[in-house]
């Protein structure tokens, strides 16, 4: 192993696995997050018209003028977050690279930073390259729903963290953080001046008459807060890698700084596309979000009918499911075996935690699909 051991730890990731047993197996693949539709046609069509008026080379190293512009106009009219295109925000190749390059840029070889336990996997493997050390704070339950566990919230800043990062709509479990949570995060952030790392990248795909509120919204956290989003999960692009950074022009320039080294530019011919359908695809966005809340509803029905206990999912691509009323206690051997015994894949959420033990025997499904596709998987769970 030429690894150096600190990267170890991620030599191969999940969702690599379940895939590749989803393949083996022929399963209908409900572990990775990512949709089987295609985005606004308005949008596509633009991409496909940069390509051909020859938008095919290196773009501006911080992003086109129009996508910088347009992500500042819809934070404005959204959220009343007033950001300058030229100096507060950074197009990136995708949320990913937009998350890497702010920690990378901002957090120093031994110091803390503060998750939200279980965590996207990138979080650690991130963390990791910045020479960090990950401090994670979990989600407690709160019904059939999750919230933060506030004092291993203040435990955690007690220690005087360089960064807290924070994903609300949250990944793996569907949670929204309430506003209490999020406000007792901010009242920290500023008595312990903390820099807050959001990842918002769900933040159009809430369900039940939800809205996200930023965290840079709350008193004080404007300038303290970068904020990331992404083309991939509002628009169905997944595959374009379009992301953003957003906030005061120190913190962007430090994720600036780390990001042109990573990949410099990427995405050139999507960038004017994604600006395009920012400024005129939201109702589409809006439709399509409550597709997914009746998906949702259609995956959760069939794991409660196959025998699970099913979590509360507010937003997102993901439902979480607990396989122990059927015996189940072992998330990760469950969806190893899961493939070849009923033909689905999922995702064990033990993966995504540092301790394990209270997640052991969670399951996380996308409904990220066709319903019909949902409607086989559905079939077949109830085998389970």
């Amino acid at each position: 192993m030429r690894t150096v051991p600190r990267l170890q730890p991620f030599a191969t990731t999940i969702f690599a696995e379940m895939s590749a047993l989803a393949v083996e197996h022929d399963a209908i693949n409900l572990g990775q997050g990512f949709p089987d539709t295609d985005g606004p046609a308005s949008m596509l069509a633009a991409a496909q018209q940069a390509i051909a008026d020859g938008q095919n080379q290196y773009p501006p190293g911080i992003g086109v003028p129009a996508l910088r512009a347009a992500v500042a106009r819809h934070q404005h009219d959204l959220y009343d977050l007033a950001y300058d295109p030229d100096t507060e925000v950074l197009v990136t190749v995708g949320a990913t690279e937009a998350i890497a390059g702010a920690i990378v840029g901002l957090v120093d070889a031994g110091r803390e930073v503060v998750m939200i336990e279980p965590y996207y996997d990138a979080y650690a493997a991130t963390v990791a390259m910045a020479g960090g050390i990950r401090r994670t704070v979990p989600l407690v339950p709160d019904g059939d729903g999750f919230r933060v566990d506030r004092e291993r919230l203040a435990e955690a800043f007690a220690v005087k963290p360089a960064v807290a990062l924070v994903n609300s709509p949250h990944n793996p479990t569907g949670t929204v953080l309430a506003d209490d949570d999020l406000a007792e995060i901010a009242r920290l952030c500023v008595e312990h001046d903390v820099i807050a790392v959001t990842d918002e990248v769900y933040e159009h795909l809430l369900f039940d008459g939800r809205r996200h509120r930023p965290l840079a919204t709350f008193p004080g956290m404007r300038e303290r807060t970068l904020r990331i989003s992404s083309a991939a999960k509002t628009f169905n692009v997944t595959g374009w890698k379009v992301g953003w950074v957003s906030g005061p022009a120190d913190l962007v320039a430090a994720a600036r700084t780390a990001k042109q080294y990573m990949s410099y530019v990427g995405s050139g011919p999507f960038q004017p596309a994604v600006a395009r359908a920012l400024d005129t695809e939201l109702d589409w966005v809006s439709e399509s979000a409550k597709q997914l809340g009746a998906q949702r509803d259609l995956l959760s029905s069939a794991l409660a009918d196959a025998g699970f206990a099913v979590h509360r999912s507010e937003a997102t691509y993901f439902v979480c499911a607990d396989p122990r009323p059927l015996g189940i206690t072992d998330g990760i051997e469950f969806c190893r075996e899961l493939p070849a015994r009923v033909g689905v894949a999922g995702v064990p959420v033990a993966v995504f935690t540092d301790d394990r033990e209270p997640w052991q025997h969670l399951v996380r499904f996308s409904f990220a699909k066709r319903p019909e596709v949902i409607e086989q998987a559905a079939d077949r769970l109830r085998k389970a």
